[in-house]
């Protein structure tokens, strides 16, 4: 069985589902081709998602990435960064 991809820190603090950590049980990457950005990314006044912080990438829709492999995501880990919550694994391949 294969295991979903760790989000071990995001920088989007107006995301909803970021506390102190994701907290989102899976995301989706998207974004456009030269870059990926979290999907599941929303701004709302309100915090949700998991009690604790062990979000993990659910589905990737970058092909071009080197960790895509079958729209899941085959990197250890990833990071995400910025105001709109990029994807800093990203790799083109």
């Amino acid at each position: 069985m294969a295991t979903s991809t760790a989000i071990t820190s995001c920088a989007a603090t107006a995301c909803a589902y970021n506390n102190d950590g994701c907290t989102a049980e899976a995301v989706t990457i998207a974004g456009e081709a030269g870059g990926a950005s979290c999907g599941t990314f929303v701004e709302l006044d309100v915090r949700g998602g998991l009690p604790v912080a062990q979000g993990h990438v659910g589905a990737c829709q970058r092909l071009e990435c080197v960790h895509n492999k079958d729209l899941l995501c085959t990197a250890a880990a990833i990071t995400v960064g910025g105001d709109t919550a990029n994807c800093l694994s990203y790799t083109a391949g």
